[in-house]
């Protein structure tokens, strides 16, 4: 695959965001840990904060990092800021209603989901580990960490959300995972394994689903 921009150009792309918007990432990495204490604690099911959290997540990556920044090397970014806004749409529209109710942390399903929250957060500092020094590095509010946050989410939520949410996660841990081999952005081979796991969850619920009407 020929990406249309240099890594040259993806890095100093990074450069650009975090030296000027540096506090919101920081914000949102702050809120993120803190949505994520209250699932760890059993406390996010009487909160609308994570899926606030959430949507907000998606609206700032559409506008601030796609359509501000990436459109600079990328024509696409257009569509990734609408793909990413839709999701965001989806994301409000079926848990904003009420709080969302998760998975107990001390199960299977709570663990893994714990896991790949936990990695996101971390997803800056792997980052820069990946050989990447600040501020030439992705760090938070971009896209590939907000999948991953996401869909460490997405697996938690019982009963889950509809099976439309996951399909934008989905698809950008595809175009990001890909890319990530290209650029050399270790972090992001996350992404691929998340959205497995969320593809098995996806699959899980609708064999369920069938074997109940099959049933009846």
């Amino acid at each position: 695959m020929t990406l249309p921009f240099s890594a040259d150009a993806f890095f100093d792309l990074f450069a650009a965001y975090n030296g000027k918007l540096w506090p919101a990432a920081v914000l949102l990495w702050i809120g993120s840990a803190w949505a994520f204490l209250m699932l760890l604690r059993g406390r996010a099911s009487l909160s609308r904060f994570p899926a606030v959290l959430l949507v907000l997540q998606w609206m700032w990556t559409a506008v601030a990092y796609h359509w501000l920044f990436f459109t600079r090397i990328n024509p696409a970014a257009w569509a990734f800021g609408i793909m990413f806004l839709f999701e965001a749409v989806l994301l409000a529209r079926y848990a904003m209603r009420r709080p969302l109710q998760f998975a107990r942390m001390n199960s299977t399903r709570g663990a893994i989901a714990a896991g790949i929250i936990g990695y996101a957060l971390a997803y800056p500092a792997l980052a820069a580990a990946g050989g990447h020094v600040y501020p030439r590095v992705p760090t938070f509010g971009v896209p590939c960490p907000t999948t991953i946050l996401t869909i460490g989410f997405l697996l938690a939520v019982r009963p889950a959300l509809p099976r439309m949410t996951a399909v934008v996660p989905i698809l950008w841990a595809a175009i990001g995972g890909s890319a990530s081999v290209l650029l050399g952005v270790w972090a992001d081979l996350m992404m691929p394994v998340a959205a497995a796991a969320l593809l098995v969850d996806v699959w899980v619920r609708t064999k369920g689903r069938h074997v109940l009407e099959d049933a009846a």
